[in-house]
């Protein structure tokens, strides 16, 4: 199937042309009365009109019937929403036209104009909390920009020192009320780079997480969460746990502090659960050898109960769990929703979340009891849109690991009928695919179903939502029995009947970019075509031009380079290049600090000057991942494409490298020009 034809399919199905479409709930925050919910909603840009850039994100709030109001909309960027404690206010991050910087705002609930609350003078807020009695509020934001440095760079005095220079994050204090002026506060005397905080319930103390200095592998590695007694801005504990470090909350009576956290320092993802005791500093895994990845907390208001998002298999559940037992009680069971962004009404007979099924994306949702009802409808044209069936698959390697992922159906599929397929790889490997919402720029998922593809999503050995022993089978071992996972799982829906074997495509971003460079070299005589996104090539100059070469060593490599140069080497594509067989083509952001685009370069360059068929296209502008709508379209037009020439039009010559944005360009200009004349 041509990308021609593709554009004239039925509009019963999802096309490429639907997915920069898409809109989705970005954040959902319930009342403290239960009875409302405030939540942002992305505003795609729309191609060849809007400036490039990200999706826009309005506010809106809807009653517990669904009856949504629009607060804030257009192209605007709101976030970091929260309630007033008297439920008459929602609270924002923005910057508005002809603004500068980051400040905070609120708006009326029951109706008014918004209000500047407070700004900081010559830099942006980048998170705030207020405390509970509504009394103050913390701040973090960078130190106001020195105007000397600008005038220098003027002049040309621009040398940079690598990582070095590099300024921290600060915490700043201030009383809640309106403030005419920007505000030169001074920051709270604490040591590094401060990346989070909350308040305690008594408004007397804040947690406040921080890392050495702004480096990503810092936040990693080296992060810590300390008690602060605000009466003299002293640190009265420290909470010590190992490795990765996520959120943490105290608990309602202020004995408890609630941790998501890691295992040890080789643990690849947070998700343990952790409780610390407030007066001995003392810290317990709280559900040890849970066979799962917590993801989310909050302590209720009236009890002692800690309520918790976890990721289970690939599926999620809502639960609570008192302190003193290892036993939690579900509130939400596994799939009915892939939630996320949990809150609490003041009675703790409401919670709120987001959540996406295969359904739809990301939509606000209030859970009482047990009955949870969906609050928005962002895209209600998807209601008149026939999707493919999806579900959850479990197999055995060839080692009997278990493994799995989740599996798209062709649309309309038929049975005895084999189809191509397109296996989308995640990254990570620290993450799972989830049994939600799986279409998006760079995942075919819906939009490759209705083109005729099965689409698999593997979730191969080290993947998470299974607990910690699972998410390390992949370590000390690149590309080994991880990757063998890819080609069982190929094969078994091969042996099913599903998967025409000639006709296998493989695909995804970094960790899965890599296995889609591995997957047309190493594993050639599997896949028939593979697109590599910000992907690895060669495992010795990654390690030294990644931001984060100490998290690889502790949770991925498990050695470094030179304790074994020849292994590295022969677990880099670039080192099976000579036997590719399988077209590949590559797509780097040209600004990414993570996989940097020179890994993109080699790959490319190995596979040209032997005469392979390879293809790279960089985007500019772009980091670890496509941000921008025109960037995100143009992969996708590119990914499709790719796949199609080989899987479904069994071409053997690679694709124009050019698309055609001038022709739609034009088009749009013209039915543009013909509808302002059709007004006149």
């Amino acid at each position: 199937m041509s990308l021609a034809s593709a554009g004239t399919m039925a509009s019963d199905v999802i096309s490429i042309e639907d997915i920069p479409k898409i809109k989705s709930v970005r954040s959902s925050v319930i009342s403290p009365s239960g009875d409302q919910v405030a939540f942002t909603r992305s505003l795609p840009r729309e191609l060849y009109v809007d400036k490039n850039g990200g999706s826009y994100s309005g506010l809106f709030i809807a009653d517990t019937k669904g009856n949504t109001r629009p607060f804030i909309t257009g192209k605007v960027n709101v976030g970091a929403l929260e309630w007033s404690a008297d439920g008459k206010f929602v609270y924002f991050l923005a910057k508005f036209k002809g603004e500068k910087y980051t400040q905070l705002y609120r708006i009326p609930v029951d109706g008014g104009e918004r209000e500047k609350v407070l700004a900081l003078k010559d830099t942006s807020i980048s998170r705030y909390d207020i405390s509970p009695d509504g009394k103050q509020v913390a701040l973090l934001a960078m130190p106001a920009k020195d105007k000397s440095e600008k005038k220098l760079k003027e002049l040309g005095f621009q040398a940079e020192v690598y990582e070095m220079g590099l300024k921290n994050k600060q915490l700043f204090i201030t009383d809640l009320a309106v403030q005419a002026k920007a505000l030169s506060l001074t920051a709270v005397d604490i040591n590094g780079y401060v990346s989070d905080m909350n308040w305690a319930a008594d408004n007397a103390q804040l947690l406040v997480k921080t890392q050495p200095t702004a480096l990503i592998d810092d936040s990693y590695t080296k992060a810590q969460w300390h008690v602060m007694n605000l009466a003299d801005q002293k640190i009265t504990m420290s909470i010590a746990t190992e490795g990765k470090l996520g959120t943490a909350e105290f608990s309602a009576n202020g004995k408890h502090i609630a941790v998501i956290g890691a295992e040890d320092k080789h643990d690849p993802a947070t998700g343990r659960l952790y409780l610390a005791d407030v007066n001995t500093g003392e810290i317990q895994d709280w559900l040890p050898k849970f066979a799962g990845h917590v993801t989310d907390i909050e302590w209720s208001h009236k009890s002692n109960k800690l309520n918790f998002i976890a990721n289970v298999g690939t599926e999620s559940i809502v639960a609570n769990i008192k302190p003193g037992s290892n036993k939690y009680k579900t509130q939400l069971k596994a799939g009915k929703i892939i939630a996320s962004g949990l809150s609490l009404s003041n009675s703790d007979k409401t919670i709120g979340v987001k959540g996406h099924s295969a359904q739809h994306p990301n939509e606000s949702f209030m859970l009482r009891g047990k009955k949870l009802s969906k609050l928005t409808d962002s895209n209600p044209w998807l209601n008149e849109k026939r999707l493919a069936k999806q579900e959850s698959i479990t197999m055995k390697a060839r080692d009997g690991v278990e493994v799995g992922g989740i599996l798209v159906y062709p649309l309309d599929y038929k049975e005895g009928q084999r189809y191509p397929l397109i296996m989308q790889v995640h990254g990570g490997p620290e993450s799972h695919e989830k049994n939600g919402w799986v279409t998006a720029y760079s995942k075919p998922g819906q939009m490759g179903a209705a083109r005729g593809y099965a689409v698999f999503y593997p979730n191969y050995r080290g993947s998470t939502g299974k607990g910690v022993a699972y998410s390390k089978l992949g370590q000390n071992d690149y590309a080994g029995a991880e990757f063998d996972d890819l080609v069982d799982m190929k094969n078994y829906l091969v042996e099913t009947g599903l998967v025409d074997a000639k006709r296998v495509g493989i695909t995804g971003g970094s960790y899965g970019g890599y296995a889609s460079a591995w997957a047309a070299t190493k594993l050639t005589e599997h896949f028939a075509a593979s697109v590599m996104f910000v992907g690895i090539s060669n495992q010795l100059s990654k390690f030294g031009t990644t931001d984060i070469s100490n998290e690889m060593h502790l949770v991925h490599a498990r050695s470094y380079p030179w304790d074994k140069w020849q292994y590295y080497l022969e677990r880099s594509p670039i080192y099976w290049a000579h036997q590719s067989k399988t077209p590949l083509l590559i797509m780097h952001g040209k600004d990414d600090p993570r996989v940097h685009p020179a890994q993109s370069m080699e790959m490319y360059r190995y596979m040209k000057v032997q005469g392979k068929d390879v293809r790279l296209v960089y985007y500019p502008g772009e980091g670890h991942g496509n941000r921008k709508a025109a960037a995100q379209y143009d992969y996708s037009l590119r990914l499709m494409r790719w796949m199609d020439n080989y899987l479904m039009e069994g071409k053997k010559d690679m694709p124009d490298y050019k698309l055609d944005h001038k022709a739609k360009l034009e088009a749009i200009k013209a039915q543009a020009k013909k509808d302002s004349q059709d007004k006149a």
